[in-house]
């Protein structure tokens, strides 16, 4: 779904990538100050593939056609959560391995979120189910109902696109290793 074409209206431009190997979800943030609108949101649906590998290709090419496409400044993915089943995180892992490869391909800067931590920024809740997400992102980036896909992939991938626009935007923080070295990097802090 094509919200908006017109991508580089926009000063900065997030990519988010939910990836998977049934079917992979992409979200296109356009950002204006503060302000991040949808661009473009879809899936990928990939078991048409008998082969794991040409899966793999398909992720391949499809990111980079999107990154040809919307000219993204940053990449936002979800990483794989631990599960019970091995095999099942090896191709997740693999399919979010080509998905990162793509974006390297173009210089693109990636940057990785657990779910639980783009569901927190999203909702609040870092346990919110899929259709949380996707209905606090429809209210939040005002977008129709009609718009939204029966897929929650591409609202997944669409809410790590979102994560990476709250986390880039919060102040960096300066760590200090002991209450002596805090006084001594903030004086200014103690009375």
């Amino acid at each position: 779904m094509a919200v908006d074409g017109k991508v580089r209206d926009y000063e900065r431009v997030i990519i988010g990538i939910d990836p998977g190997t049934n079917v992979m979800g992409y979200g296109i943030l356009g950002i204006n100050g503060k302000k991040p609108a949808v661009v473009a949101m879809g899936v990928v649906k990939l078991s048409k593939f008998e082969s794991h590998y040409l899966r793999l290709k398909r992720i391949y090419d499809r990111v980079l056609d999107l990154c040809s496409q919307y000219l993204p400044d940053e990449l936002a993915i979800e990483a794989p959560f631990f599960g019970k089943n091995v095999q099942s995180m090896l191709k997740l892992g693999r399919a979010q391995g080509v998905a990162m490869a793509a974006a390297l391909a173009r210089d693109i800067p990636i940057t990785e979120y657990e779910p639980r931590k783009i569901k927190m920024a999203i909702t609040g809740n870092g346990a919110s189910s899929k259709e949380q997400v996707q209905e606090m992102l429809r209210r939040i980036l005002s977008i129709p109902r009609e718009n939204l896909l029966p897929e929650l992939d591409a609202t997944d991938a669409l809410a790590a696109a979102l994560c990476h626009f709250y986390e880039s935007g919060k102040p960096a923080v300066a760590k200090a290793s002991s209450w002596k070295d805090f006084i001594a990097k903030h004086p200014e802090k103690v009375k």
